[in-house]
């Protein structure tokens, strides 16, 4: 019996000298900065279940983290086929069985009061498979940059942005695969020319999604922070929540107005206050100095995962670790944007601090990956 405690206790004090403690402990503030907010901005709604569920997903998001901190990435990469067959299903499955969210998107499967969102689950599993993927192109004779490996990567997109969008139509989660793509294809070492292909090819069929595809509440969603008075002239319609929003970070001045006497963020004002918009409850009851401290968590966060990634020797754990970067970057960079009114409101949260169980369990899946490539930065290749 002895014995046994010895060898758990030995491995538990293995797992914390060689697992990232210091991007756990990031992320972790990040979450109780999070349950905070949402506590807060859930009490008109007089209930505290939405504290509870957070609370429950951070501790699933621990699990996974120390699991996936164990795995050798490359072991689980060997199963592409299956993680291939998974994203295809799990995505294909909209069709039967989704249900639309408080955004009106058909990307939720519900179990009585649980809900899981399958593109938060999808954006880990791609990043893997997507590594895979460059990993043997990167290793063929063709190269990474050639033709053909590029239109093979470009499907490989499509596929999972046009699946997204046909299924549920949320643009907002389709392009953070986008995101992730262009920079993992970055850092990957594709060559300049393709970017500027893809630059040129999208400016070319942007007017023809336009006017085909785009619906006018999409189209006005899109201008909204760029032509407001036209979109929106009296304030009082798809402009109300974001104008809302920056009246609440207006009003948090440098220090804000204290914590749960936000006017807006203790009314039903503010929409989404708990989700898409708790970064305007965060500039609202803790002001500029919170959310600057929220910005340079979410930065060391990000930078972390790149750091580890170009320490790696290894070629697919590199670009695993930037395309998890990029995942996160993204949807700081859109969610804070939409917030201040500067980029499109499309229905994206903010890591580790919106309420979400999907969002923050696979949040936590993704720094534990990224972890475990920091346990071995020398794995032994395999590619078959």
């Amino acid at each position: 019996m002895k014995s046994k405690f010895k060898s758990v206790y030995t491995a538990v004090r293995d797992f914390f000298k060689t697992a990232d403690m210091l991007l756990l402990a990031l992320c972790l503030v990040l979450s109780a900065i999070g349950m905070v907010l949402i506590y807060s901005a859930t009490r008109s709604y007089e209930t505290n279940s939405y504290f509870y569920v957070q609370l429950a997903s951070i501790i699933i998001g621990l699990v996974l983290f120390i699991i996936l901190s164990v795995i050798d990435i490359d072991i689980i990469t060997q199963k592409w086929p299956i993680l291939l067959a998974f994203n295809i299903l799990i995505i294909a499955a909209l069709f039967i069985w989704g249900v639309e969210g408080d955004t009106g998107n058909k990307s939720w499967f519900r179990f009585g009061p649980v809900g899981i969102q399958p593109s938060e689950v999808v954006k880990v599993t791609f990043i893997i498979l997507f590594a895979k993927q460059m990993s043997f192109l990167h290793n063929s004779n063709r190269g990474i940059s050639s033709p053909i490996s590029m239109a093979q990567l470009v499907l490989h997109l499509l596929l999972m942005f046009g699946l997204i969008v046909v299924t549920s139509a949320d643009l907002g989660s389709a392009l953070v695969f986008i995101a992730i793509f262009a920079v993992m294809c970055f850092a990957g070492g594709v060559k300049l020319i393709w970017f500027l292909l893809g630059i040129g090819a999208v400016a070319a069929l942007a007017p023809l999604a336009w006017n085909n595809f785009f619906s006018e509440y999409q189209k006005a969603r899109i201008m909204a922070p760029y032509f407001p008075e036209t979109v929106d002239p009296d304030g009082l319609g798809i402009t109300w929540q974001v104008n809302h929003s920056k009246i609440a970070l207006a009003s948090g001045g440098f220090w804000g107005q204290g914590y749960m006497n936000g006017a807006q963020s203790q009314s039903d004002a503010l929409f989404a206050k708990h989700t898409d918009f708790i970064f305007s409850v965060a500039g609202e009851e803790f002001g500029a100095i919170g959310c600057i401290v929220i910005i340079a968590l979410l930065l060391a966060v990000i930078i972390r995962c790149i750091h580890i990634g170009l320490k790696s020797n290894n070629y697919m754990n590199t670009v695993i670790c930037c395309g998890v970067a990029a995942m996160l970057g993204f949807q700081t960079f859109e969610n804070i944007g939409m917030c201040l009114g500067l980029t499109p409101v499309i229905g994206l949260t903010i890591p580790f601090l919106s309420y979400g169980g999907s969002s923050i369990v696979s949040c936590f899946a993704a720094i534990g990956i990224v972890s475990g490539i920091r346990i071995r930065p020398n794995p032994i290749r395999r590619y078959r």
